[in-house]
């Protein structure tokens, strides 16, 4: 029997599945022929990859290069996940909790991370080393990728962190040498532009663009790690045996500026940067001030007899430890009476010293502290240098002429005082001191390379040699630096011991202790300076800082092979 409403049923089903059928056309017309570039924009998108190829940042070696490594980068990873990829399979817990247990990372940190279906791209552990993105690489986790990076890593943790500074978590050079020659060391980024298939996986037969990274320069610095450790572990010393707040010390070759050491306290691990405290990072030997005290005078006493104001033999009265100038009291450490230059100099008397600043007068005395570079700082290729400070003539007041000479109201770095005993140990001239000796591409092309470059010639030869007689004559018996002296070498340098400028003054119990000098005195090849903050209880920078200087000078002399001294510098008696 025959259905009578068949034929109607038939007719209305073709109706819809036409109608039907025409409206997915038409759709299908509209999502590809309508205006829907940002919906065909992310499509396209999801579907392609560009990525910044970091390239490898170029090694910093001490001045031998090749095996001595102090800085250099090693291949990590960077663990990422993809969220829309993860919510699609909808395993965000499971996955979650799977990263926790091999990142050591609380698992619903991770989750609120991951739990965003928009994001295709959340970076959840940086830096990974191989043995962890190994681990995590096995457990085929659902929209976990890897991304190539470098890790910045310093062998000897604290050794040179002064000078070698760090590179921070964006791969930036931060404080040393890191920071100054940031441009050569980390190279030129390249740029990879490719597609992916739905599992982030590239296609390599689709990439548009593969631009090769360009690796940093290598760098080779003039400091000797030898040498470095000699001048650290002295630092180390005489922080517990004195109670300092502070110590620094540089080697440089008197001759060229070359740096052979530069170290600083407190220090901290290059490694563990993000935790170390700021005032560790500071590079006290040439990013500190200080009242350099008497090692002040022997640039004044030097422009005298530069300028032949006074002779090593002029005899000035010391006034038995007190004189008044223009109303003020000025005192010596040991009260004195009738001393010659060469003496006064010897024992270190600011009496002498400041009546032979008045034969110069006020002009002179600056022009001769602007020409040993006091003031102004050294150009070393090192970020986070200062100045110092010396006031011009028309800042100072009645005694100042009195008072800078002896290093007071007057500040320097400790770069900028060895400058000025290396100047006299140099034959007058004053060197450009540097810390970076060359930087060469991977291809052995040599970017740059450092070469000896003279500042200014404070002083004559005649005066740089009779400087050096005379401040040999500090470490002898009877001067105030004996315990600076380095067995089987002449010692040619000064002690300084000046009390701290406080609120209204000068502190009675907080001072700044130094010695400087070089060796061996009658033909010098190395200078060297130490400073010490605040030791105590003793303070004498003939007590504190001498010994130091004789323990890294003894040692470096020997590891350079420097020839000991062959006859004692003649006397102008003699």
């Amino acid at each position: 029997m025959s259905d009578p409403f068949g034929k109607e049923r038939a007719i209305v089903s073709a109706s819809v599945l036409m109608l039907a059928m025409v409206g997915l056309g038409m759709r299908l017309a509209f999502l590809h022929l309508g205006p829907h570039d940002d919906t065909r924009k992310k499509v396209q998108n999801r579907q392609r990859i560009e990525k910044t190829i970091v390239p490898g940042r170029g090694t910093i070696f001490d001045y031998k290069g090749g095996g001595n490594a102090l800085a250099l980068s090693l291949p990590v990873k960077d663990i990422c996940v993809d969220p829309a990829q993860i919510a699609t399979n909808g395993n965000l817990s499971d996955i979650a909790i799977q990263l926790s247990e091999m990142l050591g990372q609380p698992a619903d940190e991770i989750m609120t991370k991951l739990d965003d279906p928009r994001k295709h791209y959340v970076n959840v552990c940086r830096f990974a080393n191989q043995e962890l993105s190994e681990q995590v690489r096995q457990r085929n986790l659902t929209g976990v990728f890897f991304q190539e990076s470098t890790l910045r890593h310093y062998p000897n943790k604290s050794f040179m962190c002064h000078v070698l500074g760090f590179v921070n978590y964006k791969g930036q050079g931060s404080a040393g040498v890191e920071q100054s020659l940031d441009k050569d060391l980390r190279g030129s980024a390249g740029l990879l532009d490719s597609r992916v298939n739905a599992k982030r996986q590239e296609l390599y037969w689709q990439r548009e663009s593969d631009i090769p990274a360009v690796a940093g320069a290598n760098v080779c610095l003039t400091l000797d790690q030898n040498v470095q450790y000699i001048v650290e572990k002295a630092l180390d010393e005489v922080m517990k045996e004195h109670h300092a707040r502070g110590a620094w010390a540089i080697v440089q070759r008197v001759r060229t500026g070359e740096i052979l050491a530069m170290a600083s306290r407190p220090s901290f691990d290059l490694n563990e940067f993000s935790t170390a405290d700021t005032n560790a990072m500071l590079n006290r030997a040439v990013g500190s001030i200080y009242e350099p005290g008497s090692t002040f005078k022997a640039a004044v006493i030097a422009a005298a007899f530069n300028e032949g104001t006074v002779k090593p033999e002029t005899v000035f009265d010391c006034e038995n430890g007190a004189w008044t100038y223009k109303k003020r009291v000025l005192r010596d450490y040991h009260p004195y009476g009738m001393l010659t230059v060469a003496d006064g100099l010897k024992k270190s008397s600011n009496i002498l010293t400041a009546k032979v600043a008045l034969t110069l007068g006020e002009k002179r005395v600056y022009e001769y502290l602007r020409a040993f570079g006091i003031g102004s700082k050294t150009g070393v290729d090192l970020p986070g240098e200062e100045s110092g400070i010396l006031h011009p003539v028309s800042a100072w007041s009645g005694i100042s002429v009195t008072r800078v000479p002896i290093g007071q109201g007057v500040a320097v770095t400790a770069l900028q005082m060895l400058g000025v005993f290396c100047a006299i140990a140099n034959d007058g001239f004053l060197m450009k001191p540097f810390v970076v000796s060359r930087v060469v591409r991977d291809n052995g092309v040599v970017v740059h390379e450092s070469k000896p470059e003279v500042v200014s010639r404070p002083i004559t030869f005649q005066t740089a040699a009779t400087m050096r007689r005379l401040l040999s004559r500090v470490t002898e018996e009877g001067g105030t630096g004996t315990r600076a002296q380095v067995e089987g070498y002449e010692v040619a340098g000064k002690t300084g011991s000046a009390q701290k400028p406080v609120a209204g003054g000068y502190s009675s119990t907080a001072y700044m202790a130094s010695f400087v000098g070089f060796l061996p005195a009658e033909d010098p090849e190395i200078g060297l300076i130490v400073v010490v903050d605040e030791p105590q209880p003793l303070h004498t920078g003939g007590v504190v800082a001498g010994p130091a200087f004789s323990r890294i000078a003894s040692q470096t002399v020997r590891y350079l092979d420097i020839p000991p001294t062959q006859y004692k510098l003649a006397s102008k008696d003699e």
